[in-house]
């Protein structure tokens, strides 16, 4: 129960965050939105190869500082030493293998703030019966553009349940 308050309440932040976000092709001085969208996707794409290779520097490396890690069945972490805890720990089987892709991209107008919905499957050996399994669902992950020009995750929740794409509108 209290996990789905948890993600719940990171899904409300990000839908206030990006209630003005819309899709947007670099029309006057608004933000280049499919250049952002290109970056967050190749970062998600180096992010997905970090977790495979179980490194957690790297993986770590992809939060702002102030970010927050809602995962399953684990309490919110919201500084970098739990998040960190919680990334080694979750990489210390060696049999995980983790295949995760954004379904959807929304950037904000201002170009400093944008988000991705996507799906994930992790496998890996069950902690407790150590027989292989396979967890899926869907993630929401809330980018902010940093001082630096660099994008890190700001608030990121992993939601288990069926993980069907979404294709993307048309339009």
């Amino acid at each position: 129960m209290m996990r789905n308050v948890t993600a719940i309440a990171v899904a409300a932040s990000a839908l206030v965050l990006l209630s003005g976000c819309e899709r947007y092709e670099g029309h006057g001085h608004q933000a280049d939105a499919a250049a952002i969208e290109k970056q967050i996707k190749a970062i998600e794409t180096q992010w997905n190869a970090d977790y495979n290779a179980h490194n957690v520097d790297a993986i770590a490396a992809h939060y702002a500082d102030d970010a927050a890690l809602a995962n399953p069945g684990a309490a919110l972490a919201t500084d970098a030493a739990s998040r960190r805890a919680g990334i080694a720990q979750f990489v210390s089987d060696p049999n995980l293998k983790i295949e995760f892709a954004s379904d959807r991209v929304r950037v904000a107008k201002s170009g400093d703030i944008a988000s991705t919905r996507g799906h994930y499957a992790i496998h890996g050996l069950d902690p407790v019966t150590k027989k292989p399994r396979t967890d899926t669902g869907t993630y929401l992950t809330v980018w902010q553009k940093q001082a630096d020009g660099s994008w890190k995750a700001v608030e990121d929740a992993v939601i288990p349940g069926a993980a069907t794409p979404a294709a993307e509108p048309a339009g």
